[in-house]
Protein backbone atom coordinates (compact mmCIF):
# COMPACT_ATOMS: atom_id res chain seq x y z
CA UNK A 1 0.00 0.00 0.00
CA UNK A 2 2.75 2.49 0.74
CA UNK A 3 4.66 1.88 -2.42
CA UNK A 4 0.87 2.33 -4.20
CA UNK A 5 0.57 5.19 -2.50
CA UNK A 6 4.00 6.81 -3.09
CA UNK A 7 2.92 5.72 -6.85
CA UNK A 8 0.26 8.38 -6.75
CA UNK A 9 2.39 11.03 -5.13
CA UNK A 10 5.42 10.65 -7.68
CA UNK A 11 2.88 10.40 -11.10
CA UNK A 12 1.63 13.61 -9.54
CA UNK A 13 4.08 15.53 -8.96
CA UNK A 14 5.36 14.47 -12.61
CA UNK A 15 2.09 15.91 -14.14
CA UNK A 16 2.13 18.99 -12.29
CA UNK A 17 6.00 19.05 -13.56
CA UNK A 18 4.45 18.78 -17.30
CA UNK A 19 1.85 21.02 -17.04
CA UNK A 20 3.53 23.99 -15.58
CA UNK A 21 6.16 23.52 -17.90
CA UNK A 22 3.94 23.58 -20.86
CA UNK A 23 2.01 26.62 -19.85
CA UNK A 24 5.21 28.15 -19.21
CA UNK A 25 5.26 29.95 -22.82
CA UNK A 26 1.66 30.92 -23.09
CA UNK A 27 1.99 32.54 -19.45
CA UNK A 28 5.12 34.47 -20.66
CA UNK A 29 4.08 35.69 -24.02
CA UNK A 30 1.02 37.61 -22.70
CA UNK A 31 2.80 38.47 -19.59
CA UNK A 32 5.89 40.10 -22.20
CA UNK A 33 3.02 41.62 -24.50
CA UNK A 34 0.97 43.27 -21.90
CA UNK A 35 4.10 44.62 -20.35
CA UNK A 36 3.36 42.88 -17.25
CA UNK A 37 6.77 44.29 -15.45
CA UNK A 38 8.51 44.55 -12.40
CA UNK A 39 8.87 47.82 -11.30
CA UNK A 40 11.49 49.22 -8.64
CA UNK A 41 10.38 51.45 -5.91
CA UNK A 42 13.28 54.37 -5.81
CA UNK A 43 12.16 56.80 -3.51
CA UNK A 44 15.53 57.49 -1.72
CA UNK A 45 14.08 55.22 1.38
CA UNK A 46 15.96 52.01 -0.01
CA UNK A 47 19.10 53.23 -2.12
CA UNK A 48 21.05 49.89 -1.56
CA UNK A 49 18.61 47.43 -2.56
CA UNK A 50 17.57 50.34 -6.00
CA UNK A 51 21.08 50.17 -7.30
CA UNK A 52 21.56 46.38 -6.97
CA UNK A 53 18.06 45.45 -8.70
CA UNK A 54 17.65 48.45 -10.95
CA UNK A 55 18.92 46.05 -14.03
CA UNK A 56 15.30 43.73 -13.22
CA UNK A 57 13.09 46.32 -14.33
CA UNK A 58 10.55 45.47 -16.96
CA UNK A 59 10.71 42.00 -15.92
CA UNK A 60 7.69 40.55 -15.96
CA UNK A 61 5.96 39.26 -12.21
CA UNK A 62 2.74 36.88 -11.63
CA UNK A 63 5.07 33.90 -12.58
CA UNK A 64 3.78 31.88 -9.42
CA UNK A 65 0.46 31.49 -11.60
CA UNK A 66 1.97 28.84 -12.69
CA UNK A 67 2.02 27.09 -9.98
CA UNK A 68 -1.61 27.59 -8.16
CA UNK A 69 -3.17 26.91 -11.23
CA UNK A 70 -1.27 24.49 -11.98
CA UNK A 71 -2.55 23.18 -8.49
CA UNK A 72 -6.18 23.65 -9.53
CA UNK A 73 -6.33 21.50 -12.73
CA UNK A 74 -4.77 18.75 -11.46
CA UNK A 75 -7.31 18.77 -8.26
CA UNK A 76 -10.41 19.35 -10.27
CA UNK A 77 -9.34 17.40 -13.66
CA UNK A 78 -9.28 13.90 -11.16
CA UNK A 79 -12.00 15.01 -8.57
CA UNK A 80 -14.32 14.97 -11.74
CA UNK A 81 -12.70 11.98 -13.41
CA UNK A 82 -13.24 10.12 -10.41
CA UNK A 83 -16.66 11.33 -9.56
CA UNK A 84 -18.10 10.90 -13.23
CA UNK A 85 -16.08 7.55 -13.62
CA UNK A 86 -16.15 5.72 -9.93
CA UNK A 87 -13.55 2.86 -9.82
CA UNK A 88 -11.96 3.69 -13.07
CA UNK A 89 -8.11 3.70 -13.44
CA UNK A 90 -7.86 6.98 -13.21
CA UNK A 91 -9.71 7.94 -9.99
CA UNK A 92 -7.33 6.93 -7.49
CA UNK A 93 -5.26 9.72 -8.75
CA UNK A 94 -7.92 12.53 -7.00
CA UNK A 95 -6.35 14.07 -4.33
CA UNK A 96 -8.92 16.30 -2.82
CA UNK A 97 -10.76 15.41 0.16
CA UNK A 98 -12.68 17.55 2.94
CA UNK A 99 -10.01 15.83 5.77
CA UNK A 100 -6.73 17.14 4.20
CA UNK A 101 -6.76 18.92 0.94
CA UNK A 102 -9.82 21.03 0.57
CA UNK A 103 -8.58 23.63 2.91
CA UNK A 104 -5.35 24.34 1.85
CA UNK A 105 -5.89 24.34 -1.57
CA UNK A 106 -8.49 26.69 -1.46
CA UNK A 107 -6.48 29.17 0.62
CA UNK A 108 -4.12 28.41 -1.55
CA UNK A 109 -6.72 29.84 -4.63
CA UNK A 110 -8.03 32.83 -2.61
CA UNK A 111 -4.94 34.15 -1.54
CA UNK A 112 -3.39 33.86 -4.61
CA UNK A 113 -5.98 35.77 -6.37
CA UNK A 114 -5.54 38.58 -3.54
CA UNK A 115 -1.88 38.18 -4.26
CA UNK A 116 -2.64 38.83 -8.16
CA UNK A 117 -4.44 41.86 -7.59
CA UNK A 118 -1.39 43.01 -5.26
CA UNK A 119 0.85 42.39 -8.59
CA UNK A 120 -1.14 44.00 -11.10
CA UNK A 121 -2.01 47.31 -8.41
CA UNK A 122 2.02 47.23 -8.21
CA UNK A 123 2.38 47.16 -11.73
CA UNK A 124 0.22 49.94 -12.44
CA UNK A 125 1.12 52.39 -9.88
CA UNK A 126 4.35 54.09 -11.45
CA UNK A 127 7.24 52.40 -8.77
CA UNK A 128 4.64 53.47 -5.73
CA UNK A 129 4.28 49.91 -4.92
CA UNK A 130 1.12 47.38 -4.76
CA UNK A 131 -1.48 47.37 -1.50
CA UNK A 132 -0.18 48.69 1.44
CA UNK A 133 1.29 46.78 4.31
CA UNK A 134 -1.71 46.79 6.80
CA UNK A 135 -4.00 46.25 4.10
CA UNK A 136 -2.04 42.67 3.18
CA UNK A 137 -2.37 41.95 7.16
CA UNK A 138 -6.31 42.50 7.19
CA UNK A 139 -6.59 40.39 4.02
CA UNK A 140 -4.40 37.49 5.20
CA UNK A 141 -5.49 37.68 8.64
CA UNK A 142 -9.17 37.19 7.48
CA UNK A 143 -8.03 33.93 5.58
CA UNK A 144 -6.58 32.66 8.46
CA UNK A 145 -8.94 33.39 10.87
CA UNK A 146 -11.20 31.36 7.92
CA UNK A 147 -9.16 28.57 8.36
CA UNK A 148 -8.48 28.81 12.29
CA UNK A 149 -12.42 28.12 12.66
CA UNK A 150 -12.56 25.35 10.51
CA UNK A 151 -9.99 23.25 11.98
CA UNK A 152 -11.26 24.28 15.49
CA UNK A 153 -14.90 23.93 14.94
CA UNK A 154 -15.24 21.70 11.37
CA UNK A 155 -12.46 19.39 12.72
CA UNK A 156 -12.77 19.69 16.42
CA UNK A 157 -8.35 20.46 16.21
CA UNK A 158 -7.21 22.29 19.70
CA UNK A 159 -3.96 20.34 20.28
CA UNK A 160 -0.40 21.90 20.02
CA UNK A 161 1.95 19.34 19.16
CA UNK A 162 5.06 20.11 20.47
CA UNK A 163 8.58 17.59 19.85
CA UNK A 164 9.18 15.44 22.68
CA UNK A 165 6.93 16.55 25.24
CA UNK A 166 3.50 15.21 23.11
CA UNK A 167 0.33 17.38 22.14
CA UNK A 168 -0.68 20.06 24.76
CA UNK A 169 -4.79 21.08 24.40
CA UNK A 170 -4.54 24.59 24.56
CA UNK A 171 -8.80 25.19 23.57
CA UNK A 172 -9.65 28.60 21.93
CA UNK A 173 -6.15 29.60 22.10
CA UNK A 174 -6.01 26.97 19.06
CA UNK A 175 -7.52 29.31 16.57
CA UNK A 176 -5.28 32.76 17.50
CA UNK A 177 -1.96 30.34 17.58
CA UNK A 178 -3.09 29.27 14.20
CA UNK A 179 -3.64 32.52 12.51
CA UNK A 180 0.18 33.45 13.85
CA UNK A 181 1.26 30.80 11.81
CA UNK A 182 -0.32 31.32 9.06
CA UNK A 183 0.46 35.03 8.31
CA UNK A 184 3.79 34.93 9.80
CA UNK A 185 5.08 31.89 7.61
CA UNK A 186 3.33 34.15 4.75
CA UNK A 187 5.19 37.15 5.37
CA UNK A 188 8.62 35.12 5.56
CA UNK A 189 7.97 33.34 2.51
CA UNK A 190 7.42 36.44 0.84
CA UNK A 191 10.48 38.74 2.47
CA UNK A 192 12.99 35.70 0.98
CA UNK A 193 11.66 36.25 -2.55
CA UNK A 194 13.93 38.41 -3.24
CA UNK A 195 16.44 36.84 -5.61
CA UNK A 196 16.26 35.02 -8.98
CA UNK A 197 15.65 31.39 -7.76
CA UNK A 198 15.84 31.78 -4.20
CA UNK A 199 12.20 31.98 -3.07
CA UNK A 200 11.30 28.52 -5.66
CA UNK A 201 14.29 26.57 -3.92
CA UNK A 202 13.56 26.97 -0.04
CA UNK A 203 10.11 26.48 -0.57
CA UNK A 204 10.74 22.89 -2.63
CA UNK A 205 13.13 21.79 0.41
CA UNK A 206 10.22 22.74 2.88
CA UNK A 207 7.10 21.30 0.81
CA UNK A 208 9.44 18.44 0.58
CA UNK A 209 10.21 17.67 4.22
CA UNK A 210 6.33 18.29 5.42
CA UNK A 211 5.20 15.99 2.14
CA UNK A 212 7.43 13.20 4.00
CA UNK A 213 6.27 13.72 7.14
CA UNK A 214 2.30 13.49 5.64
CA UNK A 215 3.27 10.39 3.95
CA UNK A 216 4.55 9.04 7.34
CA UNK A 217 1.69 10.02 8.96
CA UNK A 218 -0.41 7.97 6.50
CA UNK A 219 -1.84 11.57 5.27
CA UNK A 220 -1.55 10.83 1.01
CA UNK A 221 -3.42 13.26 0.05
CA UNK A 222 -1.68 16.22 2.08
CA UNK A 223 1.46 14.77 0.57
CA UNK A 224 0.01 14.51 -2.73
CA UNK A 225 -1.05 17.61 -2.72
CA UNK A 226 2.49 19.10 -2.16
CA UNK A 227 3.63 16.73 -4.45
CA UNK A 228 1.83 18.96 -6.90
CA UNK A 229 3.22 21.91 -5.51
CA UNK A 230 6.68 20.54 -5.71
CA UNK A 231 6.19 19.47 -9.16
CA UNK A 232 5.08 23.27 -10.65
CA UNK A 233 7.70 24.68 -8.34
CA UNK A 234 10.56 22.69 -10.13
CA UNK A 235 8.92 23.76 -13.71
CA UNK A 236 8.80 27.18 -12.16
CA UNK A 237 12.63 27.10 -11.06
CA UNK A 238 13.40 25.89 -14.82
CA UNK A 239 12.70 29.38 -15.58
CA UNK A 240 12.70 31.09 -12.64
CA UNK A 241 16.62 30.42 -12.41
CA UNK A 242 19.34 33.46 -12.75
CA UNK A 243 18.65 35.22 -15.04
CA UNK A 244 15.17 35.09 -14.23
CA UNK A 245 12.23 34.86 -17.02
CA UNK A 246 9.63 36.40 -14.66
CA UNK A 247 9.37 36.62 -10.84
CA UNK A 248 6.93 34.86 -8.33
CA UNK A 249 5.34 37.79 -7.43
CA UNK A 250 2.51 37.99 -4.57
CA UNK A 251 0.32 35.58 -6.48
CA UNK A 252 2.99 33.21 -5.83
CA UNK A 253 4.86 34.00 -3.30
CA UNK A 254 1.85 35.12 -0.14
CA UNK A 255 -0.16 32.11 -1.52
CA UNK A 256 2.83 29.43 -1.17
CA UNK A 257 3.36 30.67 2.16
CA UNK A 258 -0.43 30.38 3.43
CA UNK A 259 -0.13 26.96 2.09
CA UNK A 260 2.79 25.74 3.79
CA UNK A 261 1.79 26.90 6.89
CA UNK A 262 -1.53 25.23 6.97
CA UNK A 263 0.07 22.21 5.37
CA UNK A 264 2.44 21.99 8.85
CA UNK A 265 -0.80 22.81 10.95
CA UNK A 266 -2.43 19.92 9.34
CA UNK A 267 0.49 17.62 9.99
CA UNK A 268 0.14 19.27 13.60
CA UNK A 269 3.87 20.20 13.53
CA UNK A 270 3.49 23.63 13.04
CA UNK A 271 7.19 24.27 15.75
CA UNK A 272 9.29 22.31 12.90
CA UNK A 273 8.43 25.28 10.77
CA UNK A 274 10.87 27.02 12.93
CA UNK A 275 13.71 24.29 11.44
CA UNK A 276 12.47 23.12 8.11
CA UNK A 277 11.65 26.91 7.30
CA UNK A 278 15.06 28.43 8.86
CA UNK A 279 15.95 30.72 6.24
CA UNK A 280 12.39 32.29 6.09
CA UNK A 281 12.80 32.76 9.93
CA UNK A 282 16.17 34.34 9.68
CA UNK A 283 14.59 36.32 6.54
CA UNK A 284 11.93 37.91 8.90
CA UNK A 285 13.83 38.31 12.14
CA UNK A 286 16.92 40.70 9.26
CA UNK A 287 13.76 42.92 8.68
CA UNK A 288 12.91 43.06 12.20
CA UNK A 289 16.18 43.93 13.70
CA UNK A 290 16.68 45.97 11.26
CA UNK A 291 13.45 48.44 11.59
CA UNK A 292 14.02 48.34 15.52
CA UNK A 293 17.78 49.22 14.53
CA UNK A 294 16.90 52.74 12.68
CA UNK A 295 14.17 53.41 15.03
CA UNK A 296 15.93 53.09 18.45
CA UNK A 297 18.82 54.14 17.10
CA UNK A 298 18.36 57.25 15.19
CA UNK A 299 18.87 55.59 11.66
CA UNK A 300 21.37 53.27 12.30
CA UNK A 301 21.42 50.12 9.97
CA UNK A 302 22.70 46.91 11.36
CA UNK A 303 22.58 44.99 7.83
CA UNK A 304 23.23 47.49 4.47
CA UNK A 305 20.42 46.22 3.16
CA UNK A 306 17.70 44.04 4.36
CA UNK A 307 16.16 41.27 4.43
CA UNK A 308 19.33 39.58 4.85
CA UNK A 309 20.12 38.00 1.04
CA UNK A 310 20.60 41.50 0.10
CA UNK A 311 22.90 42.28 2.83
CA UNK A 312 25.36 39.61 1.41
CA UNK A 313 24.67 41.17 -2.13
CA UNK A 314 25.99 44.42 -0.86
CA UNK A 315 28.84 43.03 0.50
CA UNK A 316 29.98 41.79 -3.00
CA UNK A 317 28.46 38.50 -3.05
CA UNK A 318 26.80 37.43 -6.77
CA UNK A 319 23.56 36.52 -6.88
CA UNK A 320 23.63 32.93 -7.77
CA UNK A 321 26.23 32.49 -5.05
CA UNK A 322 23.54 33.53 -2.34
CA UNK A 323 21.07 31.39 -4.26
CA UNK A 324 22.44 27.90 -4.62
CA UNK A 325 24.24 28.56 -0.65
CA UNK A 326 20.62 29.44 0.62
CA UNK A 327 19.35 26.17 -0.95
CA UNK A 328 22.10 24.22 0.49
CA UNK A 329 20.69 25.40 3.47
CA UNK A 330 17.31 25.09 3.38
CA UNK A 331 18.06 21.44 2.26
CA UNK A 332 20.05 20.70 5.30
CA UNK A 333 17.24 22.17 7.76
CA UNK A 334 14.42 20.00 5.78
CA UNK A 335 16.45 17.07 6.20
CA UNK A 336 16.67 18.07 10.37
CA UNK A 337 13.19 18.75 10.58
CA UNK A 338 12.59 15.02 9.30
CA UNK A 339 15.02 14.17 11.49
CA UNK A 340 13.58 16.00 14.58
CA UNK A 341 10.27 14.00 13.55
CA UNK A 342 11.35 10.38 13.31
CA UNK A 343 13.11 10.87 16.84
CA UNK A 344 9.72 12.58 18.30
CA UNK A 345 8.44 9.68 16.86
CA UNK A 346 10.23 7.17 18.10
CA UNK A 347 11.16 5.79 15.21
Amino acid sequence: MVTFDLIKILILTTLAFIIAFLLTPVLTHYLYKYKMGKSIRNTGATPVFSALHEHKVGTPTMGGILIWFTALILALLFFYLDYLFPGRSLGFLNFLTRSETILPLSCLIATALVGLADDFIDIHSQGKGGLRMKHRLLIYTAIAAIGAFWFYFKLGWDAFHLPFIGDVFIGWWYIPVFIFVIVSTAFSVNEIDGLDGLACGTLLASFAAFGAIALMQGKINLAALCGVIIGALLAFLWFNINPARFFMGDTGAMSLGVTLGIVAMLTNQALLLLVIGFLFVIESLSVILQMLSKKLRHGKKIFLSSPIHHHFQAIGWSEPKIVMRFWVVSGVTAVMGIIIFLLDKGV
